[in-house]
C-alpha cells in the first residue's frame, strides 16, 4: 500500500489539458503532465483496500496496480515501470486512450473519486521511455516455429510481441500501407500522436518481429499459403464492418462512417497518399454525428479542427445520470454522463432521438429528420418507441455514421 492516510491528505487531481482555443488549431496531444510531486500524491491516495477491485474487477489485463502505486510513492519508478509492464505491452497506450474502469472500480469510488490510475500509467511509462528504461528483450532461445500474425493493431502487435519473445519466428502481416490498425488510422492524433506507435514499434522490430504491409490475406496471399509456410496463425483483425442506418436517404454520398471520416485525416495528417475521394472536410459545414460514444466525440473533434460551422451529436439511448444508478452498482462500470474532451471544445448532444431520414438536393444530403423516443421495458427486454409529434429537422452537410461495429 501506498500512505496509509494519503486518501484523507491528497484530493483527486486529473491531468490539465492544452487551452480549448489553441488545441483547436492542430492535432497535436492536449493532455499536459502532473508534476512528479502531483504524482506521487496521487500514488499516496492508494489504500490498503485488502481486495484490489481495480485489479480484479476493473482492469481487463489484470494491471498490478496497487503494486505500481507504492512504487511511485516511494519514488522506485524503474521498478514501477517493470510491474507496468508485466502485465502490459502498451501501457503508453491504455494510459492515453483507455476508459480506465480500474478507476471506476476502485474501492474509493464507493463514497469518495477514485485513484487516477491512467494518469499514473502514462506517466510511468513516458518516464520509462525518456530515461531509457524500456529496452528491447529478444529471445535468448529460438524455437524454429514460424507464426503469422495477420491484423497489425492493438492485438496483433501484443501477439507478435509475446510471440518473439517465447523465441518463435512472427511475421505480421498488415493489409494498409503502415503498422498500428485502429491505432493508427482509428485514434485521432489530438488523443494518440502517432510518433508513439512508431517509438514502441522500435522495439518490437528489435525482438525480431518482422512486418508486411500492403498485404491482404486472402486477396494477396492465400489461406493456403498460410499453412504451408507457417507452424501457426493468429487472427487479430478486430472489428472492421460498421453499423449502417437503413433510412430514406441513406444513399446520400456525404453520409460516411466514421472510421473512413477518422482515417482520411489521419493519413492526411501523416502524408500519406490516398483517394481524394474519400477525404471529406467539415469545414463550413452543419455536421451531424450519430452515436454517442468514444468514436462519435472523436468525430466532434476532428469536425471541430477543420473548422465545421455547426456540429450535433445524436444518440438514441436515454441521458445517463450523473451519478451512478443502483442498476450498474460498484464496483460495476456504471451507466453515467460522460463528456469528453471533444465535448468540451464544442458541440450539441441530443438523447433519446432517432434517425427517420434524410433530405437533399441531387446527390448531397441537406437535411437529418428525425423525432424523440422512449424507451419501453417488455417481456424482459428494451423496445424503442417513437414519441407522436416530437418531429424535429436538422442542416445537415455532413452526416458520420459512428454506431458501432457489426463485426
Amino acid at each position: 500500500m501506498a500512505e496509509i492516510k494519503g486518501f484523507l491528505r491528497y484530493i483527486r487531481k486529473e491531468a490539465r489539458h492544452r487551452p480549448v482555443e489553441e488545441r483547436i488549431l492542430d492535432y497535436r496531444e492536449m493532455d499536459l503532465l502532473l508534476t512528479p510531486d502531483e504524482i506521487q500524491q496521487q500514488a499516496a491516495r492508494c489504500i490498503d483496500c485488502g481486495i484490489p477491485f481495480c485489479h480484479g474487477a476493473g482492469c481487463p489485463i489484470g494491471n498490478l496496480i496497487p503494486e505500481f502505486n507504492e512504487l511511485i510513492y516511494k519514488d522506485r519508478w524503474e521498478q514501477a515501470c517493470q510491474v507496468l509492464h508485466s502485465t502490459n505491452n502498451f501501457p503508453e497506450i491504455t494510459g492515453r486512450v483507455c476508459p480506465a474502469p480500474c478507476e471506476t472500480s476502485c474501492t474509493l469510488a464507493v463514497n469518495d473519486k477514485p485513484v487516477t490510475i491512467r494518469q499514473i500509467e502514462y506517466q510511468i511509462v513516458e518516464k520509462g521511455f525518456s530515461r531509457g528504461w524500456i529496452k528491447p528483450l529478444p529471445a535468448l532461445k529460438r524455437t524454429g516455429k514460424r507464426v503469422a500474425v495477420i491484423g497489425s493493431g492493438p492485438a496483433g502487435l501484443a501477439a507478435a510481441q509475446q510471440l518473439a519473445r517465447k523465441g518463435h519466428d512472427v511475421v505480421v502481416f498488415e493489409k494498409d500501407e503502415k503498422i498500428g490498425g485502429l491505432l493508427r488510422y482509428g485514434i485521432p492524433d489530438f488523443k494518440l500522436e502517432k510518433n508513439v506507435i512508431d517509438r514502441r514499434l522500435k522495439q518490437i522490430k528489435a525482438e525480431g518481429v518482422k512486418f508486411q504491409t500492403g498485404v491482404s490475406v486472402g486477396e494477396d496471399i492465400s489461406p493456403r499459403y498460410l499453412h504451408k509456410m507457417f507452424n501457426a496463425a493468429c487472427l487479430t483483425m478486430g472489428a472492421g464492418q460498421a453499423r449502417d442506418l437503413s433510412v430514406q436517404g441513406r444513399g446520400f454520398e456525404n453520409i460516411l462512417f466514421a472510421m473512413d471520416y477518422l482515417t482520411a485525416q489521419n493519413k492526411t495528417n501523416s502524408g500519406e497518399l490516398f483517394d481524394g475521394k474519400s477525404y471529406v472536410t467539415a469545414k463550413d459545414k452543419n455536421v451531424v454525428v450519430i452515436g454517442g460514444g468514444d468514436t462519435g466525440s472523436d468525430c466532434v473533434g476532428t469536425a471541430r479542427r477543420q473548422g465545421a460551422k455547426s456540429i450535433h451529436q445524436l444518440e438514441i439511448l436515454p441521458k445517463p445520470p450523473d451519478v451512478r444508478p443502483p442498476d450498474t452498482p460498484w464496483p460495476m462500470w456504471p451507466r453515467v454522463m460522460r463528456s469528453s474532451s471533444s465535448h468540451e471544445e464544442g458541440c450539441e448532444r441530443r438523447w433519446s432521438v432517432t434517425t427517420k431520414k434524410f433530405t437533399g438536393y441531387e446527390t448531397r444530403v441537406g437535411e437529418l429528420h428525425g423525432c424523440e423516443v422512449e424507451w419501453i421495458k417488455k417481456d424482459d427486454s428494451w423496445k424503442v418507441k417513437e414519441i407522436q409529434g416530437t418531429d424535429f429537422s436538422l442542416k445537415a452537410d455532413l452526416v458520420l455514421l459512428a454506431m458501432g461495429f457489426v463485426h
